[in-house]
């Protein structure tokens, strides 16, 4: 291998060069950030590997502002190594991989927490056909000491389960660190986070995008440092969350919005008529008028979802989707101005009802529990004709823009 010594900043992945023809089977990048306690162990493992594999490789070392010599160790060993500039485990990862030269691409920590002499597990897979082969912690095995309990036995799986839940993803441990993936896949996830939330949104790419995913069980070591490791469970765990929410609208907006306007509705039908009693409970107008603002929220959530959805899909931060198109066939801006202009008209007729019985009693002191169920269920008719209508103009424009 030879001794090389690039500098350079993250790039875009529709920035990165589209190769035909590969000179190495397999690239295996490690994102390096003062590792020098445990890189060379690292490499080593990854030499032997693909010596005894008899695999054309090479190895990439992404540092990211190291002042240990972890740079100048990599260099010694015949190791490529990259200085990315922009701070971040994803900025390093994809500086690494930009510079790859492998049709497959492996990517792990250099804490010598992972196995790297079991690589073929990985690349039998890729070769296979698959795009992106995951490692499991949970099914190879995690010995004493490799992992924090709260990683172990909240973190991970509670993060894993959402985004199995949220994405249908096929993968059991979203946030294992050694993962294997071709470069045609890595470009058409068009990643763009910076950060640890780098390895979710990888795994919620390839689910979105269809592509074929793997498991393969691997083992997971306490790792060779002195120090600290450069993971924070409460920071970096919410910055997982909050981009799996982030990137499913419909969780995030969509079904909490649903059920919030269909808890509004139904209250609000029961209450229409007149006092309820339950137990010792007297529920009138006033919660008639919460229900009706539950309606509201819960209406204004939907529309974000879709808002979001449509914005997402626009700026390719999520795959198109077919059945989104379809419904936008249906639900176009003349007939979202159509049914805004119902419930407009409903939302007037039912104030003018009110207007000419407060007429009728020559605008003098009404009966509050009589009045106030013409005139809520009215005024929310007027709030959803109105947002409904402003919705379609502003969905149009957003739809326009991707056209």
């Amino acid at each position: 291998m030879n001794l090389a010594s690039d500098k350079m900043s993250r790039p875009r992945e529709d920035q990165l060069p589209i190769k035909k023809d590969y000179p190495l089977e397999l690239s295996v990048v490690m994102p390096c950030l003062n590792e020098a306690e445990t890189l060379a162990i690292c490499i080593k493992k990854i030499q032997k590997s693909l010596c005894q594999n008899h695999i054309k490789g090479e190895i990439i070392v992404a540092n990211n502002g190291s002042t240990d010599g972890s740079p100048e160790i990599a260099t010694e060993m015949g190791v490529l190594v990259i200085h990315v500039d922009e701070k971040g485990y994803g900025n390093a990862l994809m500086g690494g991989i930009a510079a790859a030269r492998g049709k497959f691409i492996i990517m792990g920590d250099a804490d010598d927490s992972y196995d790297f002499t079991a690589l073929m597990p990985f690349l039998t897979k890729l070769r296979e056909g698959y795009d992106l082969v995951m490692g499991n912690r949970f099914k190879g095995g995690i010995q004493p000491g490799a992992m924090p309990f709260l990683h172990r036995y909240l973190g991970n799986p509670v993060l894993t389960f959402i985004g199995r839940l949220f994405f249908r993803s096929p993968c059991g441990d979203f946030h294992c660190g050694l993962r294997g993936f071709t470069r045609e896949a890595i470009l058409k996830m068009d990643l763009r986070t910076v950060g640890m939330e780098f390895a979710s949104e990888m795994v919620v790419k390839a689910t979105l995008h269809k592509m074929r995913i793997a498991e393969v069980p691997t083992t997971l070591s306490p790792d060779g440092r002195s120090r600290p490791p450069h993971l924070r469970s409460w920071r970096d765990g919410w910055r997982h969350l909050r981009f799996l929410l982030l990137y499913s609208p419909r969780w995030l907006f969509l079904y909490p919005g649903a059920l919030l306007m269909l808890i509004g509705f139904a209250t609000g039908l029961w209450l229409l008529p007149g006092l309820r009693v339950v137990g010792h409970l007297s529920l009138d107008v006033h919660t008639l008028l919460y229900s009706a603002a539950a309606v509201c929220i819960g209406f204004q959530s939907v529309l974000f979802a879709v808002f979001t959805k449509i914005f997402a899909v626009s700026e390719g931060l999520l795959p198109a989707d077919p059945k989104l198109e379809k419904r936008f066939r249906v639900f176009t801006l003349e007939a979202g101005l159509l049914v805004g202009s119902a419930f407009t008209i409903m939302g007037l007729a039912g104030s003018l009802y009110a207007l000419s019985d407060w007429e009728a009693r020559s605008f003098g002191a009404l009966q509050p529990t009589l009045t106030m169920r013409i005139v809520i269920p009215s005024v929310l008719s007027l709030i959803l004709g109105c947002q409904t209508i402003l919705a379609s103009f502003f969905l149009s424009v957003l739809r326009m823009g991707r056209r």
